[in-house]
């Protein structure tokens, strides 16, 4: 089995503009991403999220998209 090296990141930004740089980074890096844990019942998923954050206002987080590498 090989090592494996997991990047974890939740930043926020007051701009889109920002957060879809850092996304569209993180899209031509995932090209090169493997699972965690390939095949087996136990499978991670190695995944990206662009979230509309709205806890100042009280409310919750929406996705507005999802990436994952299987």
């Amino acid at each position: 089995m090989s090592m494996k090296y997991r990047v974890r990141v939740d930043l926020s930004f007051d701009s889109e503009a920002d957060a879809r740089t850092l996304l569209g980074q993180v899209r031509a890096l995932a090209a090169k991403a493997v699972p965690p844990v390939p095949g087996g019942p136990n499978v991670e998923v190695s995944y990206w999220e662009l979230e509309l954050c709205r806890h100042d206002e009280g409310l919750p987080c929406r996705r507005l998209e999802r990436g994952e590498v299987r």
